[in-house]
């Protein structure tokens, strides 16, 4: 409808005169506006799209549903000619001339803001058709010379997005009759380069980004502006505030991240505001009701504390009966422990499949395999694929992400110290990690949510369905250039589908594997520095941390105190490594191990240095003996030197006593490793001067006492069994 010069005059005098209510009366109602976009199925992109349309209260026509998309791919051709070909016929439906219609994408796009900003936007473009933008040309660069040139802006039309009035763009599309494989950008922009048709239909771009933002050739450009509880995009170029944002092109991993907080995702006032949304609660459900999941273990490497992750995961809390396990083991290594949990606890779950290290299978093939298992289960509702190396401490982690009810969701974790994690916020140009904006607030969990992410690896579920359909491909590891891991999320990212992160509980943490050496017995031991809080919870006592709180140091003796220090798993590793090395001392005088090579009071007995734990040792002296010790003896403070830590093995007819004697020590460290009445009979200590003795030691527990004058003392006879300790004569 065309407006006479008079009543365009006569609306300009009268807003001139009365702006406030006039010019308000003049906007168009939110009501006309229809948004329609194509979506032949309905993607992650998709359900964004939607809930973000959702947010603003916009009303969307969705074309396309159930048709087979023949668009083409954008990253690979040109394409899009469907979607003109399903508006056109849309369009024809449609009567209302006042009607505003905003045409736009769906799978990659996001709305900023409402409905009564786009069309103010709108109004103020001053024509009937507004295109948005980019500063690059596609498809055709032959076509560079025929746009108009624009003072400042952006000078190329994107046709992912355009917002005009019913009429004029029935006009636009009236002459469409390409396939719907041809290009829907090259069909507009013949159009806006045609001086006639362009006047016509009155079509001018958005060249500053007020309404539509697109982030191919412009990723420089735009912010995250957080203000007053809200989150808009910012182009800091033109200073505007878009109302849409389009990941076009090769921009896609921007848009989710852009995602995660708008429109009002995350704030910072109000964290997550979407995280109770869309879940699968499980609390009202019978145990025969959970769904059923494929839990796969996968063991690549030489791994420390593999006995534990079996432990934890008998402590998962769901139900077994619910759970199949498919464990691929490649080491040699680590067939005892595997074996060990099958013999014991297999029975518990509904099936279990095993691949050993004599198979010959690699990571990719192992993985696809165990995929495959959840896939063709027609019963199987998630895989649940952990790799062994990763530490869940939180029972209910298999809860929580189920909870979610994502697609692909991975609880974060991370490697103690650093600032490592099992998800990468951004990809860089070759694929490979970069660094986003918020990782270190996510990984340090100042900013907790659910959080789209590029790559996740380690530890994470995915939905059984996801599996039959999108990802129904069987070599989704496979790759001739990248590793497994990198080629899943890869495949997975070009299927569109999303991949979470989740940080708003804490899960555990990640091994690290480096310099985990197999050579020992017992080769956890030796992970004090690799694995410190792992090392602790293994081999320290559970009431160490206690003992000050709770006052748990006894004095058995004057000047002698006795405190948990080891635990079981501790003392039994310990001795049966020694045992393994098995090349006890004789017990005589001469001692080519020591400096001078001469033992005033000798004993049966291995120096740590004998099986190169000598560095990991005094680590644990420093870390957990020397503050019992500062704190026992006031003033005094330790590097705890110790030129001589050993292993004693007691026995009746081997060496059963220890004759008086005073230690070559400041003070000494001696630490029960089994149990008086269990593995021996006799034994103990005895103090002299005090005529003070500790008849029954505790297994685990450390006696400290002064070294030399005053803590004059002797080992007691051991009448029967085996009895072992460990000492340390702590500054010489």
């Amino acid at each position: 409808m065309n407006l006479s010069p008079l009543i365009l005059f006569s609306g300009i005098f009268i807003c001139a005169l009365f702006p406030l209510r006039s010019c308000e009366q003049q906007r168009v109602p939110e009501e006309k506006l229809l948004v329609v976009t194509v979506a032949t199925k309905e993607t992650d992109g998709f359900k964004r799209f939607m809930r973000s349309a959702k947010h603003f209260n916009y009303t969307v026509k969705v074309l396309g549903q159930g048709e087979k998309w023949r668009g083409g791919d954008y990253l690979s051709s040109p394409g899009g000619g469907q979607k003109v070909r399903l508006l056109k016929e849309a369009l024809e439906e449609m009567k209302d001339e006042n009607q505003i219609i905003l045409f736009i994408d769906s799978f990659d796009v996001l709305f900023a803001s409402g409905p009564k900003e786009l069309l103010k936007k709108f109004q103020q473009a001053r024509h009937k058709v507004v295109f948005s933008s980019e500063s690059l040309i596609w498809p055709d660069r032959h076509l560079e010379d025929k746009h108009p040139h624009v003072r400042e802006g952006n000078r190329f039309l994107g046709s992912g997005g355009f917002i005009g009035y019913l009429s004029n763009i029935k006009e636009m599309v009236a002459d469409w009759t390409g396939e719907d494989k041809d290009s829907d950008q090259l069909f507009f922009t013949k159009i806006y380069i045609n001086p006639e048709k362009k006047k016509s239909i009155n079509i001018t771009l958005d060249n500053k980004c007020r309404m539509f933002q697109n982030l191919h050739g412009a990723l420089d450009e735009v912010v995250l502006k957080f203000e007053d509880g809200r989150v808009r995009a910012r182009n800091v170029l033109y200073d505007t505030l878009p109302v849409t944002i389009h990941g076009n092109g090769p921009t896609k991993l921007q848009i989710n991240y852009l995602g995660n907080y708008i429109p009002n995702t995350w704030t910072f006032e109000n964290g997550c505001t979407v995280c109770h949304e869309d879940l699968r609660p499980l609390t009202a459900l019978k145990e025969s009701e959970y769904p059923l999941v494929v839990i796969g273990i996968f063991i690549q490497q030489p791994t420390p504390f593999v006995a534990v992750f079996f432990e934890r995961l008998l402590k998962l809390q769901y139900p077994k009966n619910r759970l199949k396990l498919f464990i691929y083991n490649k080491e040699t290594h680590h067939e005892r422990q595997v074996s060990s949990f099958l013999k014991h606890h297999g029975s518990l779950y509904q099936d279990v499949k095993f691949i050993g290290p004599e198979e010959e299978m690699d990571e990719a093939e192992s993985r696809n395999l165990g995929f495959d298992m959840c896939r063709k289960d027609e019963d199987c509702d998630y895989f649940f694929s952990v790799d062994v190396e990763v530490v869940l401490k939180n029972e209910n982690t298999l809860k929580i992400l189920i909870e979610q009810n994502l697609p692909v969701v991975a609880p974060m974790i991370t490697r103690t110290g650093r600032l490592w994690s099992n998800f990468w916020g951004a990809l860089s140009a070759d694929g490979y990690y970069a660094r986003s904006e918020d990782y270190v607030d996510v990984v340090q969990r100042l900013r907790q949510g659910v959080w789209n992410v590029p790559y996740v690896s380690s530890v994470y579920l995915v939905k059984a369905d996801l599996l039959r359909s999108e990802l129904a491909d069987y070599e989704l590891f496979n790759s001739h250039i990248l590793d497994p891991d990198m080629a899943y999320c890869h495949n997975i990212r070009n299927k569109g589908v999303f991949m979470y992160v989740y940080n708003m509980d804490i899960f555990g943490r990640i091994l690290s594997t480096d310099n985990y050496q197999t050579s020992h017995l017992h080769n956890d031991l030796w992970q004090i520095f690799e694995n410190p809080m792992d090392w602790q919870e293994r081999y320290i006592h559970e009431n160490y941390t206690r003992i000050m709180k709770d006052k748990l140091v006894e004095t058995p003796c004057p000047d002698v105190y006795w405190f948990p220090i080891f635990s079981d798993v501790a003392c039994d590793h310990l001795v049966e490594e020694m045992e393994h090395f098995g090349k006890w001392s004789g017990g005589g005088n001469v001692d080519k191990r020591i400096q001078g090579g001469y033992e005033n009071v000798p004993t049966i007995d291995i120096h740590m240095n004998q099986i190169n734990f000598e560095k990991n040792w005094h680590q644990f002296l420093m870390n957990y003996i020397a503050p019992i010790t500062e704190k026992m003896y006031p003033g005094y403070h330790t590097q705890c030197s110790t030129p001589l830590n050993f292993v004693v093995r007691y026995k009746p007819d081997e060496q059963p006593l220890l004759k008086p004697h005073h230690d070559a020590s400041t003070f000494t460290i001696n630490v029960a490793l089994n149990s008086k009445g269990v593995d021996y009979q006799g034994g103990g200590c005895r103090f002299l001067r005090y005529d003070c003795s500790i008849q029954a030691p505790r297994k685990g527990w450390a006696l400290m006492h002064p070294g030399r004058l005053t803590h004059y003392h002797e080992g007691l006879p051991t009448t029967a069994g085996v009895r072992y300790i460990a000492v340390s004569f702590v500054d010489p």
